[in-house]
């Protein structure tokens, strides 16, 4: 890949497609939307408009990491927990709470745009995105979760035909910081996709704290290309010499060049025992942890 080529290709692409309008953007502060950023700023400076929507379902410390990393951006960040977790009331089937989140950013976007003036939108969609949401794999938030009708003249996706990996050496090329051209990936729908079944704050709030223990004690001495807790439900426990119902936690590590394929992380047992130990003991509702060993395919890296 000519890295340079694409980074002028992609300017003037952004550049023409903005035909000379402010432009509202997604920031998350993943590799994708950081490298979105960096090209629109080379492109349209002062006319883009990143904007930060904190969901109430991102990851611990999350929010604040992301105004320190961009707020020299005039990144606007948008509290919208509680129209997220309303919206996802009483939904349970993964598809359908997929679209649920993507039409909520929508609508958020598109006040955003009505504020300040914009007319498109710009986005991080890469081709794995396309080529799950287009082959009935899941529908991702950016891609097939979006609703039909959108307010937005355009939406601008610079790196439609990109790989993972492809997206990082891009992220090189524009000289950005290394903690964000190898920061994990993680899923647009934030920790949603990682609760079994209906969303609610409790489960949210579980499954955060579980994916922070997950994170501190696999990313720096491991170096997955993705790890994570998921909670798959209830299930029975004994605390003490009370036997208690308590939730399921799934830990996930695996290794992957571009996120099509994947294969489990060889964890040496002891550390299995280790975020066993933490998880159950930290949280209190937690009753059991398993490790989850399976590849992709069958399995997708994400539970839902």
């Amino acid at each position: 890949m000519d890295v340079d080529a694409f980074i002028r290709k992609a300017v003037e692409e952004i550049k023409k497609e903005a035909g000379g309008e402010k432009v509202v953007m997604a920031l998350s502060g993943g590799v994708d939307s950081s490298v979105c950023a960096a090209l629109a700023s080379k492109a349209i400076g002062t006319r883009l408009v990143p904007i930060y929507v904190d969901t109430g379902l991102m990851r611990k410390g999350e929010t604040d990491r992301i105004r320190t990393a961009f707020g020299s951006l005039n990144l606007h960040v948008v509290d919208a927990a509680d129209e997220f977790f309303n919206a996802l009331a009483r939904e349970t089937d993964p598809e359908r709470k997929r679209k649920v989140i993507g039409e909520r950013f929508i609508r958020v976007f598109e006040r955003e745009a009505e504020r300040t003036g914009a007319r498109h939108l710009l986005q991080g969609t890469i081709y794995p995105d396309r080529i799950e949401s287009e082959g009935g794999i899941k529908s991702h938030h950016n891609v097939g979760g979006m609703p039909l009708h959108m307010k937005f003249e355009r939406v601008i996706e610079p790196l439609r035909d990109l790989y993972k990996d492809e997206v990082r050496e891009v992220a090189r090329g524009l000289g950005l910081p290394p903690e964000i051209q190898h920061r994990m990936p993680f899923p647009g729908p934030g920790l949603a996709v990682r609760v079994l079944g209906e969303v609610t704050r409790e489960k949210i709030e579980v499954v955060r704290e579980a994916n922070a223990i997950v994170e501190e004690e696999l990313v720096e001495r491991y170096r997955p290309w993705q790890c994570f807790a998921a909670l798959l439900g209830l299930g029975t426990g004994v605390k003490g010499d009370v036997r208690v119902h308590g939730w399921v936690v799934a830990v996930r590590a695996v290794n992957s060049r571009d996120g099509m394929t994947a294969d489990p992380l060889e964890l040496p047992f002891g550390v299995l025992l280790l975020l066993g130990s933490r998880i159950t003991s930290e949280i209190p509702s937690v009753a059991r942890v398993v490790y989850d060993i399976t590849p992709k395919p069958p399995a997708t890296i994400e539970y839902e």
